[in-house]
């Protein structure tokens, strides 16, 4: 047991070294990850060189410095290929689907354009085009809004940096073919907290989004709830937003993200 003990503060500090070395733009000296962490050089040296063996961690020996090695890639791709958002999502948009007798879905941000990972259909409800897999352009969904609203403007603005970024399906006046008018309406979910979406995507249907965040509080995916523009009474919108943004901050929790 105190060998288990002993080990502890050494797992905590090389996940802190990984996690460190993951936020930055390149390669780090051993000495600056020791200052940033406030941790004992002799023992950043020590686990640089276990998590070097490992694969875990690239040395560029002429720079001197650290860098994330093909190990850490591939933790992500094995983390990408188990699907956790749409494994943890699944039944939590279920049971939003029961509570509110809407369809729900679950989309992450992919380029331009949002990427269905998760589609729970409520009964009777009518056919919509966001089923998984399928992809729509990020600005004309409220699920895309919700996303871009969280993340910082200049890189809104490299992903839309002129009016041939925007796509134009012709579906409502909400939709948004100019940058100009993507950060009115990302202003507004800003404010408000939520992202909403009146027949961009298909006349007559409306929706509303909020954004799952990840460890940093970065948005990694929009949850939101569609249904008939004419079905739900303009007062009852303020329970639906509270039973989406509930339901996103669970699946917030569940991944071990940051609520704001």
């Amino acid at each position: 047991m105190v060998g288990e003990a002993s080990r502890v503060p050494a797992a905590e500090q090389t996940l802190q070294i990984l996690t460190l070395l993951s936020t930055q733009r390149g390669p780090l000296p051993a000495s600056m990850i020791a200052t940033q962490l406030d941790l004992p050089r002799s023992s950043v040296y020590h686990l640089l060189n276990v998590l070097v063996r490992n694969g875990f961690v690239l040395h560029l020996a002429e720079e001197k410095r650290y860098g994330l090695g093909v190990a850490a890639a591939a933790l992500s791709s094995a983390y990408a290929r188990q699907e956790p958002l749409s494994r943890l999502g699944r039944p939590l948009l279920a049971g939003l689907v029961d509570r509110v007798g809407a369809s729900a879905h679950l989309a992450v941000l992919h380029g331009r354009d949002v990427l269905y990972i998760v589609e729970e259909r409520a009964r009777n409800a009518p056919s919509l085009v966001t089923d998984v897999d399928v992809r729509l352009p990020a600005p004309l969904t409220a699920t895309g809004r919700a996303i871009l609203a969280g993340m910082p403007p200049a890189q809104v603005r490299a992903l839309f940096p002129d009016k041939e970024s925007f796509v134009s399906r012709g579906e409502g006046p909400d939709e948004i073919t100019r940058y100009g008018r993507l950060r009115e309406v990302l202003g507004q979910v800003q404010r408000r907290g939520y992202a909403t979406e009146e027949g961009s995507v298909s006349p007559g249907l409306s929706s509303v989004a909020c954004a799952v965040h990840d460890h940093r509080g970065w948005p990694v995916a929009g949850l939101a709830v569609t249904f008939p523009a004419n079905s739900v009474d303009p007062t009852a919108i303020a329970g639906l937003v509270e039973q989406v943004q509930n339901t996103a901050d669970t699946l917030t929790q569940r991944i071990y993200g940051r609520t704001s």
